[in-house]
């Protein structure tokens, strides 16, 4: 699955307009390009459940040995299911075979949901390193 193919659009759709929900207009989805996410250096895996794309994220390079996990998301009828954590375990499967040692990741302050599944997951918190300040940041290595 590559993030431009046409059926990974309504889970984009659904991250923008969370995003919007939860942190106003802003322009966090236009800081990453749908290559980004094209093998090798990158991936994108999606939940497809009754032939609907359901939860899904990526990973982009970063630098030398890391990469970035980028547009986690979980359509809301389809939480609590722990949809999230399988997909960030075939992230992190993924970028290990591809040879990155390391995953980073930032998620919002007004996501505590997100960042309790990362530290759930053993991530550990580190200092932002993206755009946002109040941004809370977490590694793990691989």
């Amino acid at each position: 699955m590559r993030f431009s193919d046409e059926v990974v659009g309504p889970l984009i759709d659904g991250l923008t307009a969370e995003y919007d929900e939860r942190y106003g207009a802003n322009e966090e989805m236009s800081r990453a390009s749908a290559e980004e996410f094209d093998p090798p250096a990158g991936a994108f895996m999606v939940v497809v459940e009754a032939g609907r794309v359901v939860a899904g994220g990526g990973y982009r390079h970063h630098t030398e040995g890391v990469c970035e996990v980028k547009r986690m998301w979980t359509d809301g009828r389809y939480r609590r299911r722990g949809l999230a954590a399988v997909v960030l375990a075939a992230l992190e499967e993924d970028a290990a075979r591809a040879g990155y040692g390391k995953v980073i990741l930032e998620t919002g302050p007004r996501q505590p949901e997100a960042a309790a599944l990362y530290e759930r997951t053993g991530y550990a918190r580190v200092a932002y390193y993206g755009h946002y300040e109040e941004a809370l940041a977490f590694e793990k290595e691989l």
